[in-house]
């Protein structure tokens, strides 16, 4: 077969044009597929003492990376106590403004309870799970009141302590329970009166004393003087 040697170089001819192909490496393969790998967790953006905070329940399901949400309580006990915050009070308009933060514990409902003296305290209306923020009115200038903040949910509400307990703080300072001394200044108008009230009472006083002082002396006279003797006169 004289023409084998020649087809034989055809074809060492034609392999050694077509090019070959490389081999896969492992890390060609990862580039091309997503990353899968879960992120890890953070805290979510919840705050106990945020002002219609959304529940950290629905922090979780909303977000696109996992979070963590705080402890609770079990939901077949009362709420723990919550704490009182800030306290503004306005005088000119017998209100005031009361902050409070939410317990470790499952809540559904927050009221305030507001006590004048040794009566019966008056509760307030119910607010929901998101609301950290109520406003007291009515309030007497140079009042002295006690403010607590419970918490209830299905299992029962927070304990309030009341103006019974000794030591208890004001609601002006720092404080960790759910109850606070309220003191409601007198108004600018109130004492502007009493300044004027006194100042015209004194002044009342003065021309008084006077007067009586001037009848006194037409009256009686006035005890004159023995004129000095002029020695060698």
């Amino acid at each position: 077969m004289p023409h084998a040697p020649c087809l034989l170089w055809l074809l060492a001819v034609t392999f050694s044009l077509v090019p070959r192909t490389q081999p896969l490496a492992a890390g060609d393969l990862e580039g091309d597929e997503p990353d899968e790998t879960p992120l890890p967790a953070v805290p979510c953006d919840y705050d106990h003492c945020r002002h219609l905070q959304v529940p950290c329940q629905e922090l979780q399901r909303a977000g696109r990376r996992a979070c963590l949400c705080p402890g609770l309580s079990s939901a077949l006990q009362p709420p723990q106590p919550p704490r009182l915050g800030e306290v503004r009070v306005e005088a000119e308009t017998g209100r005031a403004e009361v902050h409070w933060c939410a317990p470790s514990s499952p809540v559904h409902q927050y009221w305030l309870l507001l006590w004048e003296g040794g009566g019966a305290p008056q509760k307030g209306p119910s607010f929901n799970s998101t609301v950290r923020r109520a406003e007291l009115k009515g309030l007497k200038p140079g009042g002295a009141y006690v403010v607590c903040v419970v918490a209830a949910n299905d299992a029962g509400e927070s304990r309030a302590p009341g103006p019974g307990v000794e030591g208890l703080d004001s609601a002006d300072g720092p404080n960790l329970g759910p109850c606070g001394r309220l003191t409601v200044p007198p108004r600018p108008l109130t004492v502007l009166h009493a300044a004027v009230g006194v100042g015209s009472a004194l002044a009342l006083l003065s021309c008084s004393a006077l007067v009586w002082h001037f009848c006194l002396r037409q009256r009686w006279g006035c005890p004159r003087r023995g004129r000095p003797s002029h020695a060698g006169l």
